[in-house]
This record gives structure tokens, C-alpha cells and sequence, in this order.
């Protein structure tokens, strides 16, 4: 972490974690092969319709933490994360949150197929 996403009690601005879950969430579709902007150019968007966000304690300036997830299905039209924010060495819970989205397809709900075989698979 930067010392700039701190606030003024030293630790991890609440907003910030969101922007550490987006991260490792676009790190693993593109790690297997989810392209966004190859998405979007073919008409489908992902977006997030629901974050749910349990914070268990802080990180502090300084802290090594790791973004844990699972990826899995919501309903037919809905994915699911469930992401852990661990602090490091001792591996406590930082944070716990559910990240729902769908897809939009030429402006109407559905999942892209690359997508659909992650959560089957």
C-alpha cells in the first residue's frame, strides 16, 4: 500500500480497499483470458450490481496484504466474487466482501460466453 490511501487516523481509507478488490478481480479475468476492452469492442460490458463489504479490521501504512477470491455464480444472469483482504505475515482478516455483476449484451442483460465457462468450469 502507498502511504497516500491512509487517512488521517493512519489507516486504509475505507474507499480505497474497493479500488484493491477491482484490481485483483480484472488481474484474474485477464489472467485467464477475459479481455475487457476486446469485450466492450464486441458489445458486452461487465459491471458490478451489488458490493457488500464486511470490514474486520485495518491496514495500517507499512502492512503487506494479499486480496484473496472465488469466482462463481450468482444466478443465470448473475457472477459472484467473494473476495478476503489478508494482512500478512499472520494472514487476519481485513476484509470480507461479495461483489455481484451481470453482463450487458448490446445494451441487455447476459453473460459472454469466456465468462460463462470461467464460473462452469
Amino acid at each position: 500500500m502507498r502511504d497516500y490511501e491512509c487517512d488521517l487516523q493512519g489507516v486504509v481509507n475505507n474507499a480505497v480497499y474497493l479500488n484493491y478488490l477491482e484490481h485483483t478481480r480484472h488481474q484474474y479475468l485477464r489472467s485467464r483470458g477475459v479481455d475487457f476492452a476486446a469485450l466492450h469492442e464486441a458489445g458486452c460490458d461487465l459491471i458490478m450490481t451489488r458490493c457488500e463489504v464486511d470490514f474486520k479490521g485495518s491496514l495500517r501504512s507499512g502492512d503487506r496484504f494479499v486480496v484473496l477470491m472465488s469466482l462463481g455464480r450468482e444466478s443465470r444472469l448473475r457472477f459472484l466474487f467473494h473476495q478476503q483482504v489478508l494482512r500478512l505475515p499472520d494472514g487476519t482478516a481485513m476484509l470480507e466482501a461479495r461483489i455481484i455483476g451481470t453482463g450487458l449484451i448490446a445494451g441487455r442483460p447476459g453473460l459472454p460466453d469466456v465468462l460463462q465457462a470461467l464460473m462452469d468450469g
